[in-house]
């Protein structure tokens, strides 16, 4: 008898707890300049949750960290100062550093140096690095000279030092990005934050809902020169998004289009069709490194190593005045085959 009528007492407490905690919950953001763009993080704030003004602090203190280690643009950065060093040459560097240089040589060997880290001499020699002059076509002599002195072959992790046997210079301007978006989400998981969309220079991931149930959605543009028009809405949950493509960076010569995006095999800008490639993974430093390796292996040999790889990609091949677009088995799997979801 006494438990029927607790019954009807603690359902009501239950509604209230339930009413109470969607009032409390919004979509919280805040946003700012990083890496000579921006970072935008959205998240839903729930009871536990660190107030806003702080996790806008620890977000910006991890983003300062990494620009102070990682920075190819300030001559006092952590891998500027190892990147002047001469060759024969060791380092103490933080952990940070120390893992992105091993993960990209591991995106260097899955791919048979597709992605390389220590290309920035070949971009300085077009005119797309740091220390480029203006954007030019340099000769087969001057790529050679400069090829001497690039490889991850000749970078290696020491303990909690590294070393270089050429006087290489390191840029991972393909994959900070990437590992700055898990950075800030790790930080976001640690504070009670559970949903949440963190972007950082066009590289994002997203997890959870918002509070009306609603999923996380994101668009992946159409490859236009001249304006942003959404191709595909795919919905995330856990997943990180990263597009490559060469359709706003190149110069062109002579009639002649050259991408910003350099194949590290031939030290010269990719001359495939490919406009644009997203990939979708779990990681977004990954995602921000498999990007980069499928647009410089291009439409034919990028899908044939997505498929082989199970990785979830959605190219944009450029033919003729028009685009075609072709996904992954994975990427199918993930968001379905249309256009739109």
């Amino acid at each position: 008898m006494s438990h029927a009528l607790l019954q009807p007492v603690i359902v009501a407490a239950l509604a209230a707890a339930l009413t109470g905690c969607l009032f409390q919950e919004k979509v919280e953001s805040f946003s700012g300049p990083t890496m000579g763009s921006t970072y935008s993080v959205k998240y839903v704030a729930g009871g536990n949750a660190i107030d806003k003004a702080q996790l806008q602090r620890g977000t910006e203190a991890i983003l300062a960290e990494i620009d102070q280690q990682l920075s190819t643009y300030r001559a006092d950065s952590v891998i500027e100062t190892f990147n002047a060093l001469p060759a024969d040459r060791c380092m103490a560097v933080p952990n940070g550093v120390r893992e992105l240089v091993l993960a990209g040589q591991q995106l260097s060997r899955e791919s048979n140096g597709a992605l390389d880290l220590t290309i920035e001499p070949l971009l300085n020699l077009w005119g797309f690095g740091p220390q480029g002059r203006s954007e030019q076509v340099p000769s087969a002599e001057e790529i050679a000279r400069v090829r001497q002195d690039v490889g991850q072959e000749h970078l290696r992790v020491d303990g909690e030092q590294l070393c270089k046997d050429r006087a290489v210079q390191v840029d991972f301007n393909s994959i900070a990005a990437g590992y700055a978006v898990d950075r800030v989400a790790a930080q976001l998981e640690a504070s009670n934050v559970h949903s949440y969309l963190v972007e950082i220079t066009g590289e994002l991931k997203a997890k959870g809902r918002k509070p009306d149930d609603a999923p996380w959605r994101i668009a992946i543009e159409a490859p236009l020169d001249n304006e942003r028009v959404a191709q595909r809405i795919i919905q995330l949950d856990g997943l990180a998004v990263s597009t490559s493509g060469d359709y706003r960076n190149y110069f062109e010569r002579n009639g002649k289009r050259y991408s910003h995006t350099l194949d590290p095999q031939s030290g010269a800008p990719i001359e495939h069709h490919l406009a644009a490639v997203t990939v979708v993974d779990p990681s977004t430093l990954r995602a921000d490194g498999l990007s980069t390796v499928l647009m410089v292996l291009g439409p034919e040999r990028g899908l044939a190593y997505a498929a082989e790889r199970n990785i979830a990609a959605f190219f944009v091949i450029r033919e003729g005045q028009e685009f075609v677009s072709k996904s992954t088995e994975a990427f199918d799997e993930l968001f379905g085959a249309g256009v739109e979801q």
